[in-house]
């Protein structure tokens, strides 16, 4: 069970993180973008950290209140599951 929890975390850590990237990418091109509602939601479903650190590194979507508070959301998902799954 552990090692599904660390997998399931890293993969959506990541994924999130490589998505804000391929959608700043598609913005600077004026080409489709991906949806915020998919970025919110894999943010929220436990992709929190990756969503900051890609809000961060890639300078996207700073802006919005709305993607701090659902990435804290999902961040604060991480650790309370880390501490039931892992202590």
């Amino acid at each position: 069970m552990r090692n599904t929890v660390l997998t399931y975390l890293v993969v959506t850590n990541v994924l999130l993180f490589i998505l804000m990237g391929v959608d700043k990418k598609k913005a600077r091109q004026k080409a489709w973008r991906i949806p915020e509602r998919n970025l919110l939601l894999l943010g929220f479903l436990g992709g929190g950290l990756g969503g900051f650190l890609g809000m961060h590194h890639f300078r996207h979507k700073r802006k919005h209140l709305i993607f701090k508070v659902i990435f804290g959301l999902g961040t604060l998902l991480i650790g309370i599951t880390t501490y039931f799954v892992f202590i």
